[in-house]
């Protein structure tokens, strides 16, 4: 079984005791004023354009934007469970494309000290920054597709800002394709580090907590059930509350947790009933703790409204499904996973058997049997989704 962390919850759910501080334990904002007007450095606003360049990808029409959109909290705008890349863009990838927003808080990866798996980019945590996280797609074959990081550098010096670039980095930088390279990812990085649009806190939920609004009759009782141990649970993997210094909550611990998620027919790679996307286990370094095969990153909640697929394989299409999938996939397993030849439920089907024993069934709402009553219901669920939608950035009153 996965090691997790111990959940803290909250004290009170009435406004005041949200408003002191509810929960703790988790990774929070340390600056959660609104955003300010400050221009961008020179080195960001390079990285703001590298962002946007089409140029920059072997098809000459993919950009970080692309599957990031700001539109869309950084996240892409459509409902695909994978985006599409390579050279004729014909290359579906593995992954569903998180947001890149908040991560900014993120650290390297590492194991706690009570054995959590915490922190690192990507999916599977594999990333040791943002900026080693910004260059890994200008070299995927399923992605941007460049051949080396002197195709990339070749590109970017043809670019419109390619004097912008050598005016920051030197005027000898593009005869020097790794170091080239290597302050094109930090541009990305300092732009997704300086830009509000990365780190808003503008939700109504902010406003919330800063005790400009109040949330509805709904909204407060879906962040009763979101915190509430025995109901949702969710802010055992996405604290809610401030932390004791006072800054905003992230809504994820940057931790790793194995759901057991449904296998996601829509991923081409699925066709081979003997491929499995094993997450943390997959990398490498972390081969040998099978212990940890299944587990993937477990994303921050912010702007989760704006989202159109849902989990690592994009195997739901809406909030409602995801929070179904959560408290009725013990209680109702057949609703999620195929049957086996003899009737019985498949479950845990994008495993393989040996690691089924890594799916979380000890926390709630996982903790249930079949014919059990879930953690939540139908209406306690939407009472959940009203409470999500809260925490979308660009609130106006």
């Amino acid at each position: 079984m996965l090691i997790r962390q111990s959940f803290m919850g909250c004290v009170g759910l009435f406004a005041a005791a949200l408003l002191a501080a509810c929960g703790g334990g988790g990774t929070s904002a340390s600056d959660a004023g609104l955003p300010d007007d400050t221009p961008l450095s020179p080195q960001a606003a390079l990285g703001e354009l590298i962002f946007k360049d089409v140029s920059l990808s072997a098809s000459g029409r993919q950009a970080c934007a692309t599957c990031h959109s700001v539109e869309n909290a950084h996240s892409p705008a459509n409902a695909l469970p994978a985006q599409f890349g390579g050279v004729l863009l014909d290359q579906q990838g593995r992954r569903s494309a998180p947001s890149v927003n908040y991560l900014s808080f993120n650290s390297a990866f590492y194991i706690a000290s009570d054995g959590t798996p915490t922190g690192g980019f990507f999916w599977d945590g594999r990333a040791t920054s943002l900026q080693d996280q910004a260059g890994k797609p200008f070299l995927s074959d399923f992605e941007m597709a460049n051949a080396s990081r002197a195709d990339v550098i070749d590109k970017l010096s043809r670019a419109t800002y390619a004097a912008q670039f050598k005016s920051v980095f030197g005027a000898d930088i593009f005869t020097r394709p790794d170091a080239a390279f290597d302050r094109l990812t930090l541009a990305l990085q300092q732009y997704q580090r300086e830009d509000a649009d990365f780190r808003a806190f503008s939700s109504k939920y902010d406003e919330f907590l800063r005790g400009n609004v109040a949330l509805s009759a709904q909204e407060l009782r879906g962040l009763s059930l979101f915190n509430d141990p025995g109901k949702g649970n969710c802010q055992a993997c996405h604290p809610s509350g401030r932390a004791a210094d006072g800054s905003f909550p992230l809504f994820t611990d940057f931790s790793f947790d194995n759901l057991g998620v449904p296998r996601n027919a829509a991923i081409a790679r699925n066709d081979d009933p003997a491929y499995f996307d094993l997450g943390l286990c997959a990398r490498d370094d972390m081969a040998a703790r099978t212990d940890f095969c299944g587990a993937f990153k477990v994303p921050s909640l912010r702007n989760v409204a704006q989202r159109h697929v849902f989990f690592h394989n994009g195997r739901f299409s809406t909030l409602k499904d995801a929070l179904t999938f959560y408290v009725q996939r013990d209680t109702s397993p057949e609703k999620f996973y195929p049957l086996n030849p003899d009737g019985s439920v498949k479950k845990f089907d994008d495993l393989p058997t040996q690691y089924a024993v890594n799916v979380n069934t000890v926390e709630v709402p996982y903790n249930r049997r079949p014919g059990d009553a879930p953690a939540l219901s139908d209406a306690e669920i939407d009472d959940v989704i009203a409470f999500l939608q809260t925490l979308s950035d660009g609130y106006r009153p």
